[in-house]
């Protein structure tokens, strides 16, 4: 006999048991990985909406309001032809406000300090081993290195290894007999 559950039920009503736990298992599973971050985010974009809603009139209140102000406290300075002017500066002011939300926007996507490897087109910066080459390994260190667990932000400092083209030897241009 095969070996499996035994919990007093055999044949085709156990296995139907078994498939329908599993059906439901696969359901409850679905439901908790899909449809909860999907109510999340719906959340998550209805409050964004009616925040940037509620921002966008704010800012055409007070677009109003400033142009008013120009137009009314400053005399007879914006008359005549130079009506135009206080509407100009409330354009600026406004496309000056959208320009700081998008970049305040824009910025807060990625982490501190630190453009996105993703999506600057740089790769990632590889941490190198440290301590001593043991000849004959293939230029492996024999030294663990503790800043393979370095935060990703830090990068190494070169250092600088004498090779034979760059390392030179002095050399005497006297002779011994000219010495002498």
């Amino acid at each position: 006999m095969a070996q499996g559950r035994n919990d007093g039920k055999r044949g085709f009503s156990g296995l139907r048991d078994e498939a329908q736990e599993t059906v439901q298992l696969i359901v409850a599973y679905i439901k908790q990985e899909t449809l909860e971050p999907v109510k999340g985010l719906g959340r998550y974009i209805l409050f964004g909406v009616a925040g940037s809603v509620a921002l966008s009139i704010g800012l055409a209140i007070l677009a109003v309001g400033l142009l008013r102000v120009l137009q009314t406290e400053t005399g007879s300075a914006f008359t005549g032809n130079l009506s135009w002017i206080p509407y100009l500066l409330c354009t600026v002011v406004v496309v000056l406000v959208a320009y700081l939300a998008v970049r305040a926007i824009s910025r807060g996507q990625t982490p501190k300090g630190r453009p996105d490897a993703a999506t600057s087109g740089r790769p990632a910066p590889t941490v190198a081993p440290t301590g001593p080459v043991t000849p004959g390994t293939g230029g492996t260190s024999t030294s663990t290195s503790t800043a393979a667990t370095a935060p990703a932000a830090t990068v190494p400092t070169p250092v600088a290894t004498p090779t034979p083209e760059t390392t030179t030897t002095p050399t005497d241009t006297t002779t011994q007999e000219e010495q002498a």
